[in-house]
């Protein structure tokens, strides 16, 4: 068992509280990206035993997050919204230079992949504008909202595998996001049961997807990941705020949050 992977999932679930915030981003971070898309895409082969490993121990951890920490990101985002932002504004920027060293930018990136970086940041930070369709929260599983919580699962999870794509943000944008906390927050399991469902589904057939174009398009896919990642941070930032007091807050997180980034990536680069 990789019982390392409580704490990376810990984080990992925290930061899929976050609307705007990639698990897949932290997952980077963490320096086991590559290794949570080959186990979640050979969950079902023949060595199945070999990646529970690694998964079980990631899931808890993240499963652990999300219902000890919902209700406690709720009174963040109400009450220092925007400091708790910057916080994860910090860790998105620190892990950039984290990804470049690794793909080496600088020798294998050409127009071409600058080019994609620029057209999907971009796009995805164009999303920031897309309005929301979100209501009242559903607190009621039936026959009729099922599947359509199923499906919001699912593509969630795809999102959640994508630095810089979050899937509180897809949940938020399809109008499930406060369905989805409400139920974390009061243990509502119905509820929690069928989205989970499809965010497995989810993980599963995405992870397959990422890695065939890691192995087969691997500086196209790296340029996607940056251009996402550099969009998701217009994504979430909130703006600055007119107090003093609270602008300082928020400048103390921003550099909290790099200085977390660095500290992971520096121990990432000596562990390789």
């Amino acid at each position: 068992m990789h019982w390392k992977n409580l704490y990376r999932g810990l984080f990992i679930g925290i930061s899929d509280l976050i609307p705007g915030v990639s698990g897949g981003t932290i997952a980077f971070l963490l320096g086991i990206y590559q290794q949570l898309l080959e186990a979640i895409s050979g969950f079902f082969s023949k060595d199945w035993k070999k990646h529970i490993g690694f998964l079980l121990p990631l899931a808890i951890g993240a499963g652990g997050a999300l219902l000890i920490f919902s209700r406690l990101i709720k009174y963040l985002l109400k009450n220092y919204h925007e400091p708790t932002q910057f916080f994860f504004l910090g860790l998105i920027i620190g892990i950039l230079p984290f990804i470049a060293k690794q793909v080496n930018v600088k020798q294998n990136f050409k127009f071409i992949h600058f080019l994609v970086i620029l057209v999907v940041g971009i796009a995805l930070a164009s999303l920031g504008f897309a309005s929301t369709a979100e209501t009242a929260p559903i607190t009621k599983l039936t026959a009729s909202n099922a599947l359509s919580l199923f499906l919001a699962g699912w593509a969630g999870s795809m999102a959640m595998l994508l630095p810089g794509i979050s899937g509180s943000f897809i949940l938020l944008i399809l109008g499930y996001y406060s369905t989805a906390i409400t139920a974390l927050s009061d243990l509502n399991l119905p509820i929690i049961i069928v989205i989970g469902a499809g965010v497995m589904i989810g993980f599963i057939v995405s992870s397959k997807v990422i890695r065939f174009l890691l192995e087969r398009f691997q500086f196209m896919t790296f340029a996607v990941i940056i251009g996402l990642i550099i969009g998701s941070v217009f994504i979430i930032y909130p703006g600055l705020p007119e107090d003093g007091t609270y602008f300082m807050m928020c400048l103390l997180a921003l550099f909290t949050g790099l200085v977390v980034a660095s500290l992971f990536s520096s121990f990432e680069k000596k562990k390789i």
